[in-house]
């Protein structure tokens, strides 16, 4: 019994091992997609290992009738799938605010949201990154921003990698 236990923990080890990767140190770009009427954000990532890293996103929408900020922080886990493929998830949180003023009406809030993140990714020769991500969001104090207090965020990335 004590040879299976310890011949699966080395597998699981070598496992652990093959899917560590050198992941870029920095890459920034932009994360374009609903993220309900910002479109696109301005997206960071910091790699803090060879398979995490923080993600901060900033969001931002002017408009005639309302101006909004938001801005995002994940933490995220990478994984191999094979050559420059990756996918990875990962759960953060952010904050905004917004402002609408339309046929003399105004209003204006702040808002919290927990979110979640699962997404696939390519890794060029160049430095070069291509994204296809979900990040699901849970808000609070949304006041008047929405009419439920969950959003999907579907978004394309397309990030400049650097050290």
């Amino acid at each position: 019994m004590k040879k299976i236990i310890l011949s699966a923990m080395m597998v699981a080890g070598l496992a652990f091992n093959a899917n560590a990767q050198d992941i870029s140190k920095n890459a920034l770009g932009l994360r374009l997609g609903d993220n309900d009427g910002f479109g696109g954000e301005i997206s960071y990532q910091r790699g803090l290992g060879d398979n995490n890293r923080l993600e901060v996103d900033l969001g931002w929408r002017n408009s005639n009738d309302v101006d909004a900020f938001k801005l995002a922080g994940l933490y995220q886990w990478v994984w191999n799938i094979d050559g420059g493929f990756n996918w990875y998830a990962g759960a953060g949180g952010g904050l905004g605010s917004w402002k609408y003023d339309k046929y003399g009406v105004s209003d204006s809030g702040t808002f919290l949201f927990a979110a979640g993140n699962i997404g696939i990714e390519y890794n060029f020769d160049i430095p070069l990154q291509i994204s296809l991500d979900m990040r699901p969001e849970l808000y609070f104090n949304s006041d008047e921003w929405r009419d439920d207090n969950f959003g999907p965020d579907i978004a394309l990335g397309i990030r400049y990698k650097f050290d």
